[in-house]
């Protein structure tokens, strides 16, 4: 039965996007501002280049592999949200982008987007997609978003994930129509993902209504390497080899996690990449809570400088690819020192003895 539901979802609508006069215009912008954006990485290590923050933790699903979701948080008021995003522009930070639990729970969504496009950053959000709709869909190219990026983990739900492609394809199908920003669609594998050929199927599904596609590898509870299957490797290959245009064709990170190989890389979380949970303090990222763990509002450069430089431990084994990628643009400079960290904040050591980072439930 899931294999002919599959092979039905897979056979409808086949087609791209809706190109427009305003869509291409604003592709070669948003292109544009990219660019920039690296340039200035690649000139200055003195400013964050990725912001992931957080307007509200509830979720309306409850996949079993996420740790990142409640059923009870209250949306972050509004007026926060937008006095955490100029501290985020102070900075001088280039992207950033909305994720939770659900961002589109949020009732002042819109302004968040508004507000850091106010900033100079590109605009980015991650969401599961149940609630857009296309009235939906407009008013998020209205307010500005760059980016968008919904994980969708089968083809049937189950009792892992409700974020299915038969779902989810109406969404997808929407998006197609009325998006007039970048969509990505990201498969898994691992984390009790039941059919690790799903990937495909979703992949295929993505390419066909002109969207990107990555694939990724879901993590254990901390975070951390938890490698491949024969099964989920096989797949894993073909769904790479089907989106050869993957940023992380470029780098051996992934390649690593597959095999079960520890990473030899230097994380610039902290720096270059900076998690804001919904109580506003800045955390290496969603695995690591509590480090540092102060507030935005006093972070200053002198922080992103000195975390640019400070080895994380828990770094060897980490799979979480978005801090990897953003360090990527780094790799080649200035080595790092297991220090303490300073102010008050937590010390961090090496992978070659002392204390490892934990996560922070």
């Amino acid at each position: 039965m899931a294999s002919e539901t599959a092979a039905a979802v897979k056979g409808t609508i086949a087609g791209g996007r809706r190109a427009t006069a305003a869509g291409r215009r604003k592709r070669i912008l948003r292109r544009l501002r990219e660019l920039g954006s690296i340039g200035s990485a690649l000139a200055s290590t003195g400013h964050p280049y990725m912001a992931h923050i957080v307007p509200m933790r509830r979720c309306n699903l409850a996949c079993t592999y996420c740790n990142e979701f409640d059923d009870v948080s209250k949306p972050v008021d509004i007026e926060e949200m937008e006095r955490r995003i100029d501290a985020l522009g102070r900075l001088g930070t280039s992207v950033i982008t909305i994720s939770g639990g659900e961002p589109l729970l949020h009732p002042e969504l819109d302004r968040v987007i508004a507000r850091i496009r106010k900033t100079g950053a590109i605009a980015g959000m991650i969401t599961n997609g149940y609630l857009l709709m296309p009235d939906r869909i407009e008013r998020l190219n209205r307010a500005g978003l760059d980016h968008m990026q919904i994980s969708i983990d089968n083809v049937m739900p189950d009792a892992v994930s409700k974020k299915s492609l038969k779902v989810l394809d109406a969404k997808l199908r929407m998006l197609a129509e009325h998006a007039e920003f970048h969509v990505n669609i990201n498969s898994v594998v691992g984390g009790g993902i039941a059919h690790p050929e799903d990937a495909y199927t979703i992949s295929e599904r993505a390419l066909g209504l002109g969207f990107s596609s990555t694939i990724g590898i879901i993590h254990d509870g901390s975070g951390q390497l938890k490698p491949l299957g024969a099964e989920e490797r096989a797949v894993w290959d073909r769904v790479r080899t089907l989106t050869r245009r993957s940023y992380s064709r470029f780098n051996h990170f992934q390649e690593a996690i597959a095999n079960g190989e520890p990473n030899d890389w230097r994380c610039r979380a902290g720096g270059r990449y900076l998690y804001i949970c919904e109580n506003g303090l800045v955390h290496y990222c969603s695995q690591q809570r509590g480090y540092p763990g102060v507030p935005l509002a006093g972070y200053t450069t002198a922080d992103v400088k000195r975390e640019f430089l400070t080895e994380k431990g828990c770094a060897p084994n980490c799979t979480i690819s978005c801090v990897h990628q953003v360090s990527y643009i780094d790799h080649w400079r200035s080595r790092q020192r297991p220090d303490a960290t300073g102010g008050g904040m937590a010390v961090t050591r090496g992978h070659s003895g002392g204390a490892e980072l934990v996560q922070i439930q």
